[in-house]
């Protein structure tokens, strides 16, 4: 990943035919949406990290074995403030935005009050979540915006706050078979409380609202759950979701409030304010779905880094969850511009390869359990759950593989055991060449690469009344850097991984980050 990934994108909002070669399944119909940083500097001013960069937002749209591609910037209140400004003006995790130095003593004092109490910013640059009939952009802040699926055009901006006390919510939310969103947000020190915020959205509005109200609106709160250290709530990016369970892991990467408030003092970054603490365990919260407590039992693992869920699913008394975790936090190190312009890889930077880990969770009562007995029963993992003392349990991971992130599976089998995962191929370095996919029984991984092409994640879309768990296809958004060739979006069959067919498109393609596909029906 060089130089050329950190320069800024042309948004081209018409819709433009690809030339496709091969023969895309005439049963894909629908639209995969894309997110991403796509601007990283404005006026003299750039970005320090990539995940900074403001949302470029792009659809490919499949209907009668034709693709189509358009694309355009989100619309935020940092785009528009950043654009009038002709400067970054609004800060971002790893990158801290002063004023003009021309700017007079109250501007300055406006802007350091802001930053010591942050109102984060909403450049929605990392996925998109549905809330009811509505999609927006998101990150990671209290700020979503609503955004029109068809002509990427931005509409309102959503304030979490409003409806539920969570200054941050996860980007990889949840969806059950009603079409019901479920999400975690924390809270900062409200009421001198911090707390993780577990929630859940009805895909149809409650009685007495209208049919065209936000969902937001009708939000219900499954259950709050208080920090372990009250100034420093741990980093969620992604949980699990079973038929009777919520898995939220809390680990030992955590937010340093106090020293977030004073960052901008200080000369730093937000991210510099996010703390890896390899001493401390992790906890691994278990949530009853229905009545909203957590497990009698407490799990804990050694420390980790985990971005990514898999899935988590029920087995005979065990709740199983899968994860895409890390040793340390130097994934994200490795995104700051300044490494990836330098072309910066493993050796230079130390960087910690992923494992899929798969942890076991014995969720029957511990009484009468020896200490020191295991209380794992599964015959087809070496995971372990083992008994510390009363109603607490040290569990230990079986790594079913190495060098894989990015996991997507067949979204309709989440909550229920799986076999297959895609995802992207990390072994050497954050930036992956190959996506592969994944047998989690018989260990086997099959790849596509190509020369000189960087693939995004990739995507399974389930064929229509199929036979198998791997019966469709795998869409990936696939930026081609060789000279007078267009990037594509590769279209493999899921079952062989094959490619069935490429839709070369009429423009550059950017390294993104995640996305959702939206059937026609929808």
């Amino acid at each position: 990943m060089s130089a050329d990934f950190c320069k800024n994108a042309q948004e081209r909002p018409e819709p433009v035919k690809a030339e496709v070669k091969g023969n895309i399944p005439s049963w894909l119909q629908g639209t995969l949406l894309r997110n991403g940083p796509g601007i990283f500097s404005v006026g003299e001013t750039s970005y320090e990290h990539w995940f900074d960069g403001m949302s470029l937002m792009n659809s490919f749209t499949f209907k009668n074995g034709e693709m189509t591609h358009r694309s355009r910037f989100l619309r935020s209140d940092t785009y528009k403030a950043n654009m009038e400004a002709e400067r970054i003006v609004v800060s971002e995790m790893g990158t801290m935005a002063y004023p003009d130095p021309s700017k007079n003593f109250i501007f300055k004092a406006i802007t350091l009050l802001n930053h010591t109490i942050p109102d984060f910013t909403d450049n929605g640059a990392s996925n998109f979540i549905r809330y009811g009939s509505d999609y927006f952009a998101t990150s990671e802040t209290n700020y979503i915006r609503k955004i029109d699926p068809v002509t990427l055009e931005s509409q309102e901006k959503v304030d979490y706050t409003k409806y539920l006390p969570v200054n941050m919510v996860t980007s990889h939310p949840h969806y059950d078979k009603e079409g019901n969103t479920y999400n975690i947000g924390t809270t900062i020190a409200e009421k001198g409380k911090t707390k993780y915020v577990l929630f859940k959205v009805p895909a149809v509005p409650q009685k007495g609202k209208s049919k065209d109200a936000l969902a937001l609106k009708s939000v219900e709160t499954i259950c709050s759950l208080p920090c372990r250290s009250l100034l420093t709530p741990s980093y969620c990016h992604s949980f699990g979701l079973t038929d009777n369970y919520i898995i939220f892991i809390e680990q030992p990467f955590k937010l340093d409030i106090l020293k977030m408030a004073t960052a901008y003092m200080r000369g730093v970054n937000w991210a510099s304010c996010l703390k890896f603490c390899p001493e401390e365990n992790t906890l691994i919260h278990l949530i009853d779905r229905k009545t909203g407590k957590s497990t009698e039992i407490k799990y804990y693992t050694g420390a980790m880094v985990v971005y990514h869920h898999v899935n988590a699913f029920e087995d005979d008394g065990h709740v199983i969850i899968d994860v895409i975790a890390y040793n340390d936090t130097s994934l994200y190190e490795m995104f700051y511009v300044r490494n990836l312009k330098n072309n910066t890889g493993v050796k230079d930077t130390g960087y910690s390869t992923p494992s899929y880990r798969r942890f076991v969770l014995p969720i029957l009562s511990d009484k009468g359990v020896a200490v020191g007995q295991n209380l794992v029963k599964l015959k087809y993992t070496t995971a372990s759950a083992v008994k510390e003392k009363e109603g607490k349990l040290v569990c230990q991971a079986e790594v079913l593989c190495g060098g894989l992130e990015l996991p997507r599976i067949n979204y309709d089998v989440n909550g229920k055991r799986h076999q297959f995962v895609y995802g992207n191929c990390v072994e050497e370095s954050a930036v992956a060449k190959q996506v592969a996919k994944f047998d989690t029984e018989t260990k086997n991984m099959v790849y596509w690469s190509e020369e000189n092409c960087l693939p995004s994640e990739a995507v399974f879309i389930p064929r229509p009344n199929g036979e198998s768990e791997d019966d469709g296809v795998v869409l990936v958004a696939v930026v081609n850097r060789n000279p007078g060739q267009s990037s594509f979006v590769l279209i493999l069959d899921a079952k062989t991984f094959k490619e069935v067919a490429r839709a070369n498109v009429n423009g550059e393609l950017h390294k993104d980050v995640h996305g959702l596909f939206i059937p026609h029906e929808s």
